[in-house]
């Protein structure tokens, strides 16, 4: 049976590289294939050593097409204002119109909007923004109420959903420019105040439901629809909204009359509401306002993609060609070919299924105990048909069933369709853009990169090796060195990437060296900047109130651990009676954690990517207090679950979307005439579902990359399991990042691992960018050392906190003075990674990880990490002196250091003059040797 499988493995190696040296495969690439037997024999070894991982690799077992999901900055606009009601608030729907009728009959004009002229309209708008401002609550919500049926599209006297968005678009124009945006802002201000009195405060609400909310939905449903409405006719192009978008975004990105930006009272919105000083606030609607205001505001992924090229260009640096996203669409999702082992098991099927032979891992896989099952009974034809398989005439048709056909989304569009609507129901949702086919190609997708630190190591060692000397800060010597080492130092400059924020780094730290002969340029109020700016006193209270919502929006979260109820704006006052109503509560909450985590995930996003473009150490400041706040664990929670069906759930139903449940001739939902959410779509996925996930991979590849203390806490919580059971989503973008994530820890993970993945190397190879000299599959990189680990945050953190303290010292001091939090966030982030040998499962389990983690091995954790701090001369939490005179602990960030009085002796203030003249003028200093 060896010789047999030998030598069928051996044939098979040949029909898929081809039996002479230098023939082409089967994507028409150039093989070399070596004629050594010994090579051969231990290649089948390890093949039949490793049979089950290999059979049990992610990407090689997962199933159905290619997804066609296209990433962008948001989902349709139906869909997005769909998002913004839960279904609960369907009774809610008719309070507004009985609100508009009511107060048409009060100024004696007819019940109907669209029978108004439009000077008519524009003062009924004039007299409900006046309305506004007075004193008795119940006109003022009954106004309130008004203007947000206008705003909603007057759909009581529409027939169509395309009738009810345009009357959106034409009374979202009037709407703002008769300042009821300004009017609704002032009316959140008092909603907030009222819900943060002492008064509010010192009663502790429990139980809280849909009803405590009432009134601060309405103003903020009619904040986030013309914020949405203008921010989808901007990117329309619509000509009568060109004026309003640019006066909006100039009136969101610039302080209220209070002084504080939308978005930072939004955030301070959800940190009041994880505090426990507001519970009835409505997250859902307070995250998704904030982040279209923040996509609004600073721009989504074109303005992002144009700011990077105008500063690289600023700087002297070549535009970027290579945008991910557009190369992402050019490729297919993973799925390795089939290993020898595999046709193997092919041919010669295993006629009795032993479950006790399986290894326990492997019971935990339904689906390979399916396709263990199915394959005795669905081969057998199959080998019937193929029995001169080992023949190489037609061993490409015969290797070709063990490949998955790639299906291209845009040519089978309609089939897609057809068979994902057995139904014949009719799509609620708009209809997908037509996406133009795209070129697959056989070539590697990027072009590969080097640092300027990886040229400096090759010539070090180079040099060291050939010549026995290293000349520091030299770059380009090549004296003593063989012919070959110098073709391969100009093809790593040929190749070499010099990215934005090095050339920031490079001038901060000239600066620190030379603060008075340095130059620096004048601080451009950019939109990010503003933000940051105004983020930067309370940002480590607004990050960890971020990720405590997320968490608690997270499927994997359990409702014990959760210190925070975000379902309070959907929960009735009665819960449901009926099958059929807890059916739709059950729904409703799914969707509703669902839109959180889109909406959080997205903002979250959208801040590091414009701070990291606007300065790198705005980037590294919050994410370095998203790592403290455990974000790391949290976002490999959230992926440890069953994610290809977390990405197929669709918790919706169309029908009781808006403005499908207000429009038309409604259908009983009761009995047999319910109809489940999923069922009337046309898409066999998500959008929403993937859109969060690509974003926290995203996120998580943002914080990890380049950080290897960050990497070695992916090692440390068991995520290479649980980012391969994510490659089983079939898309390129989502595989792409995955595989990053992967390759950053592969060193790391052992030669055994390695060995037993093979296919996901190879995927890692074809679809990562290559750095040239970068070692990233085997464990030889010098930087891989883990007691560099501390001093490589602690750098970065001095760095940073320099960097804040010249730049902004006022808002610096203040966020040191209320940094408590963030630094009981980073003691827990600290020990979660000490007891990270325990697994991901459990260290990201107590969602109140934020300063409560770690306590039984507290005590060990503070010794081993003072210790560490002792070691850079940090004691006591504050700089020892001998530090303060290095330049990469100056001006550390601990303000009370220098603003210590000093009390100068009476000797030297005699002899000051005498110190003065031999000291300082009569000294020769070498500022070269300095």
């Amino acid at each position: 049976m060896d010789a047999v499988r030998s030598s069928t493995a051996a044939q098979s190696k040949q029909e898929y590289y081809g039996t002479d040296t230098g023939s082409k495969g089967r994507n028409g690439r150039m093989f070399v294939v070596t004629p050594s037997s010994n090579r051969i024999q231990m290649m089948l070894s390890s093949i039949n050593n490793s049979f089950e991982q290999d059979t049990h690799d992610a990407d090689a077992n997962c199933d159905g097409p290619d997804l066609d999901f296209v990433y962008a900055d948001v989902d349709g606009y139906q869909n997005e204002i769909a998002e913004l009601y839960s279904y609960t608030e369907f009774v809610e729907f008719q309070m507004n119109v009985k609100a508009f009728e009511d107060q048409m009959e009060l100024y004696d004009l007819p019940p109907n909007w669209q029978k108004q002229d439009a000077a008519a309209q524009r003062g009924i708008i004039m007299k409900l923004v006046d309305q506004l401002e007075v004193s008795d609550r119940r006109f003022r919500m009954q106004a309130a109420r008004c203007i947000l049926y206008l705003a909603q599209g007057c759909w009581a006297e529409v027939q169509s959903d395309e009738e009810q968005h345009q009357i959106t678009r034409d009374n979202v124009l009037v709407l703002h420019q008769l300042g009821v945006f300004a009017s609704f802002i002032d009316l959140l201000n008092m909603e907030i105040e009222s819900a943060c009195s002492p008064d509010i405060v010192a009663i502790k609400i429990t139980n809280v439901t849909l009803v405590d909310s009432t009134d601060i939905r309405v103003i903020l449903s009619v904040l986030y629809i013309i914020t949405e409405t203008i921010r989808d006719e901007r990117d329309r192009g619509s000509e009568d909204y060109k004026e309003l978008a640019e006066s909006f975004v100039q009136e969101i990105n610039a302080p209220l009359p209070d002084g504080e930006l939308l978005a930072v009272k939004l955030l301070g919105m959800i940190t009041r509401f994880c505090s426990g000083a507001a519970p009835q606030f409505p997250m859902k609607k307070v995250v998704l306002l904030l982040w279209k205001v923040s996509l609004l505001g600073l721009g989504g992924m074109d303005v992002l993609k144009n700011l990077k090229n105008e500063y690289r260009q600023k700087v002297g640096l070549e535009p970027i060609t290579e945008d991910t996203l557009e190369v992402t669409k050019c490729m297919r999702a993973s799925s390795p070919p089939a290993t020898a082992t595999d046709i193997l098991e092919n041919q010669y099927p295993r006629k009795n299924f032993k479950r006790s032979l399986m290894k326990q891992r492997f019971l935990d896989e339904p689906e390979q105990i399916d396709m263990e099952i199915t394959g005795n009974e669905g081969q057998a034809n199959a080998n019937n048909g193929s029995g001169n398989g080992g023949n190489g005439s037609n061993g490409e048709e015969e290797l070709s069933q063990y490949y998955r056909p790639y299906d291209d989304p845009s040519s089978s569009a309609n089939s897609t369709t057809s068979t994902a609507n057995p139904n014949n129901q009719p799509s609620l949702t708009q209809p997908p853009a037509a996406v133009p086919p795209v070129q697959i190609t056989a070539r590697l997708p990027w072009t590969p990169k080097v640092r300027q630190k990886d040229i400096d190591q090759f010539l070090d060692i180079s040099r060291n090796k050939f010549i026995g000397y290293s000349l520091i800060g030299d770059h380009e010597s090549l004296a003593g060195l063989p012919q070959p080492i110098h073709e391969g130092f100009k093809t790593l400059q040929r190749h070499m990437y010099l990215s934005l924020a090095d050339v920031q780094i490079k001038k901060e730290e000239d600066i620190a060296r030379n603060p008075i002969s340095t130059h620096e340029d004048e601080i451009k109020l950019t939109p990010a900047e503003v933000l940051y700016q105004a983020i930067l006193p309370n940002l480590p209270q607004y990050m960890i109130a971020l990720l405590k919502v997320l968490l608690a929006a997270s499927p994997t979260s359990k409702s014990k651990t959760e210190s925070i109820n975000i379902m309070a704006d959907v929960l009735p006052k009665k819960m449901p009676l009926t099958a059929t109503q807890s059916t739709k509560l059950t729904v409703d909450m799914g969707r509703h954690k669902e839109i959180i985590v889109k909406a959080v995930s997205a903002i979250i996003l959208l801040y590091l990517k414009h701070f990291k473009i606007n300065h790198v150490y705005q980037f590294e400041f919050m994410s370095q207090h998203l790592v403290f706040a455990n974000c790391i664990p949290l976002v490999l929670k959230f992926f440890n679950q069953t994610i290809t069906e977390y990405v197929n759930t669709k918790n919706s139903i169309p029908l009781l979307d808006f403005p499908s449940c207000v429009i038309g001739e409604q259908p009983d939902l009761s009995g047999d005439s319910f109809v489940y959410g999923g069922e009337m779509s046309d898409k066999p996925y998500s959008w929403r579902n993937v859109f969060s996930c690509i974003n926290l991979l995203r996120i998580l590849n943002k914080l990890i990359k380049w950080k290897h203390s960050r990497v070695m806490m992916l090692v440390v919580f068991k995520s290479a399991p649980i980012l391969k059971k994510t490659l089983k989503v079939r898309h390129a973008m989502m595989q792409l990042y995955v595989l990053k994530l992967l390759k950053m820890q592969t060193k790391y993970l052992g030669r055994q691992w390695r060995k037993s993945n093979m296919k996901t190397m190879s995927a890692i190879y074809s679809k990562v960018r290559h750095r040239l000299n970068d070692d990233w599959a085997f464990g030889n990189d010098l930087e891989s050392r883990p007691w560099d680990f501390q001093a490589e945050e602690c750098t970065l953190r001095a760095c940073v906190d320099r960097f804040n303290l010249r730049r902004y010292p006022e808002a610096t001091q203040k966020c040191g003075n209320n940094g408590t939090a963030a630094q009981n966030a980073e003691n827990a982030q600290q020990s979660n990674m000490m007891a990270g040998n325990n697994g991901c499962g459990n260290n990201g389990s107590d969602a109140n990880g934020y300063g409560n983690n770690g306590s039984g091995n507290g005590g060990n954790n503070q010794h081993q990490q003072q210790q560490q701090l002792n070691d850079y001369g940090v004691e006591g939490g504050f700089p020892s002196d001998e530090i303060l005179t290095h330049s990469d602990f100056a001006f550390f960030g601990h303000s009370g250091w220098w603003d210590r009085k000093v009390e100068l002796t009476d000797y030297f203030k005699a002899n000051y003059a005498v110190w003065l003249e031999e000291e300082v003028y009569n000294s020769q200093t070498d500022w070269d040797a300095l």
